[in-house]
């Protein structure tokens, strides 16, 4: 991969810097930070389709609050280099272990023995989970935004004697698909093959294919109207939008194209400004979709939950919070998983926060409300 510069300071706020950390287990990585290295370490871990630069509204604040922020592109994204984005390449670079193995090296590479909290958006709120679970000497305390953790996949329990288990008939893919209109899950179609080029070569083009898709998962779209699900069920799920349950002929960028906000509506957008998502459609541009789409791939295709099996039943220990937008249907895609977050996973967990005026992108969307929830989250926990 063609090694790059650092984003150009001239789209970053006054006070955040960007650089490289080098040799981090394989990767180059490239960091965003703001506040002095000789500060309590906070780790800010981004979410699909974003970068580092998703925390740029919440990293000033936090540093004058008297913390060294660090936000990476994660492997698969941005100007982080040493991954591969070939489809058929290997995919144990993409697993949720070595996603712990690249932040607790970037964390080494850096000088800290812990980290005052580890903060995770969408997909990286599960990295952030997983670094908490594997390693609660090193990250400390967890935020977690837009994705709830339900914990580690449980081991088979109590089946000696027992005739195996039947697979579930029809599976909820084919439950979907044989549904009056024809669904699919997003993250098996974000799985296969075609994915990276139909969102890279999109007709519309990338910049207003994110457009299009910040929107619509945003608190602008009026109709994101979020309620618990009953079950994991086809008639269930698609109760939700499209861009989480897919129309079946549907691309992503078909999906979303239909509601592409109106030239008022995108001027309006004051927390995603067209200069702003130009730095986004910039490094997609360059790079395509399959890094990020990678970490999909780990997950659905089951190949790492023996592993993760490892981890049945623990829980995580340290103080912990939820924040997310009461118009994000993230908090609701997977039925129950806020209950078992909030009763069983996280034994210190200090409040789920559903702030108004926010969708899936509530750091963006509602920059203020959550700095002022995770100053307020680590002066209360603070030993």
């Amino acid at each position: 991969m063609t090694q790059l510069p650092p984003l150009d300071g001239s789209v970053l706020p006054d006070g955040i810097r960007a650089r490289f950390v080098e040799r981090v287990n394989g990767l180059r990585v490239h960091i965003l930070e703001a506040g002095e290295p000789d500060r309590p370490c906070l780790l800010l871990l981004h979410g699909f389709p974003e970068l580092a630069y998703s925390w740029r509204k919440i990293m000033g604040p936090l540093a004058a609050a008297g913390y060294h922020v660090v936000a990476p592109d994660l492997r698969g994204y941005g100007r982080t280099t040493g991954w591969s984005a070939n489809y058929d390449d290997d995919l144990r670079p993409f697993r949720h272990l070595n996603a712990v193995r690249d932040a607790l090296g970037l964390v080494a590479a850096l000088g800290y023995r812990e980290t005052a909290a580890v903060v995770g958006h969408d997909f990286g709120a599960g990295v952030a989970a997983w670094c908490v679970l594997v390693r609660p000497d090193v990250f400390r305390r967890l935020a977690l935004m837009s994705a709830p953790f339900e914990g580690p996949p449980s081991l088979p329990f109590a089946t000696d004697g027992k005739a195996p288990q039947v697979p579930e008939n029809p599976t909820i893919h084919e439950g979907l698909a044989a549904l009056p209109r024809p669904r699919k899950h997003y993250q098996w179609w974000y799985s296969t093959r075609p994915a990276n080029a139909a969102m890279w070569y999109c007709k519309q083009g990338v910049h207003d294919f994110l457009r299009a898709y910040y929107h619509h998962k945003s608190a602008d779209w009026k109709d994101n109207k979020p309620h618990k699900l009953t079950g994991w069920i086809a008639t269930e799920l698609a109760k939700m939008p499209t861009y989480y349950v897919m129309d079946l002929a549907d691309d992503m960028p078909t999906a979303v194209t239909k509601e592409m906000p109106s030239p008022a509506e995108i001027a309006a957008c004051h927390w995603l400004p067209d200069e702003e998502l130009a730095v986004y459609a910039g490094e997609y541009r360059r790079n395509g979709f399959q890094g990020g789409l990678n970490w999909y791939r780990s997950r659905t295709s089951g190949m790492f939950e023996a592993e993760l099996q490892l981890y049945s039943g623990k829980t995580i220990d340290v103080p912990s919070i939820f924040i997310s937008g009461s118009s994000d249907w993230g908090v609701y895609q997977r039925p129950g998983a806020v209950e078992r977050m909030n009763g069983t996973v996280c034994t210190r967990m200090t409040g789920v926060h559903l702030l108004d005026g926010a969708g899936h992108w509530v750091q963006q969307e509602q920059a203020k409300k959550v700095t002022e929830l995770l100053l307020g989250f680590l002066r209360s926990t603070n030993p």
